[in-house]
């Protein structure tokens, strides 16, 4: 699948491989690399590698998330291609899964939830700030494989306009089942963005990391 192919990737921090871990930043539909990179800056932790790659026409995905997977063919498995190519460029440049953090917001939220479920291990974490498991409502997911204690981070409005509340708890049982260490964290009323509690977590989590 090339629909992703050649595009871009934004970086902040020190260059892959010199730093102590790393982190693979997915943005949001109608965003861009730059944009989810602003957050490398308020994490600010020195010894991580903020990786971004860009959607081709800033979209993953043309179709909601909880449409059949289907219709956001061949772009889906495009992107979660991509995902994996990217991955595997950070355990080539020496940094393992266990201090590789996969970050997404909204529409990319979903994608790297779906890329982690799909590709389980033990990951430094998956962040998944206003997002979730793509399919439609009703669907299962019998993932093959264990996650080993990863740490999983689920952040969401309890209205928010994209993503049902129901789709968040769903992955939540499902990462559990595979032996994630789940925190959910459901806010009330709120909007469609990352909040402060969400990065002072995010930053909490990259404290186990060393720096250098």
């Amino acid at each position: 699948m090339t629909v992703h192919t050649g595009e871009p990737v934004g970086t902040a921090g020190p260059a892959l491989g010199e730093g102590t871990a790393a982190m693979i930043m997915v943005h949001g539909r109608g965003a861009s690399a730059p944009s989810i990179l602003e957050l490398a800056r308020v994490f600010g932790h020195p010894g991580v590698s903020y990786l971004a790659p860009s959607a081709a026409n800033h979209t993953w995905y043309p179709n909601s998330f909880m449409a059949p997977q289907d219709a956001n063919e061949p772009h889906l498995s495009s992107a979660l291609e991509l995902l994996a190519r990217m991955l595997d460029q950070v355990v080539s440049a020496g940094i393992p899964r266990e201090r590789t953090f996969i970050l997404g917001f909204s529409q990319g939220a979903c994608l790297a939830s779906e890329f982690v479920m799909r590709n389980p291990g033990r990951y430094g974490g998956l962040i998944a700030y206003s997002g979730g498991l793509i399919g439609p409502e009703g669907s299962t997911w019998d993932p093959v494989g264990e996650m080993e204690g990863t740490p999983v981070f689920l952040g969401c409005s309890d209205v928010d306009a994209h993503i049902p509340v129901s789709r968040v708890h769903e992955t939540e049982e499902v990462f559990q089942a595979m032996g994630a260490q789940v925190e959910k964290r459901i806010y009330p009323g709120m909007g469609h963005l990352v909040n402060r509690d969400e990065i002072a977590y995010t930053q909490e989590l990259l404290s186990s990391v060393p720096a250098s």
